[in-house]
């Protein structure tokens, strides 16, 4: 049971897609605030949470990348170990 892991590697056409949709995300959330109606005030404040948020998302998102690469590691760690032991076994050896 030797199973060596495929590396997801994302194209080029879906990083494009996704820095395209978040550009247009900000972008359009920016002209929805700064076209509202209201105060400076308030413009400032929805900005700064929209910018909080944002920053919160890309922070979860690495979190969670960086706990997954860690339990991948560990496995990986495990089985090697397993991998080792079993061929170093003897079952015909004298006890």
């Amino acid at each position: 049971m030797n199973e060596t892991p495929v590396k997801q590697q994302n194209s080029g056409a879906y990083y494009g897609q996704a820095v395209a949709s978040f550009g247009i995300a900000m972008g359009a959330v920016s002209m929805g605030i700064y076209n509202m109606e209201v105060s400076g005030w308030v413009r400032a404040f929805l900005g700064i949470a929209v910018l909080y948020l944002t920053t919160s998302a890309f922070t979860l998102a690495k979190v969670i990348r960086d706990r997954q690469e860690v339990t991948k590691i560990v496995s990986r760690v495990d089985q090697a170990r397993m991998e080792k032991m079993m061929a170093e076994f003897d079952p015909f050896a004298p006890k």
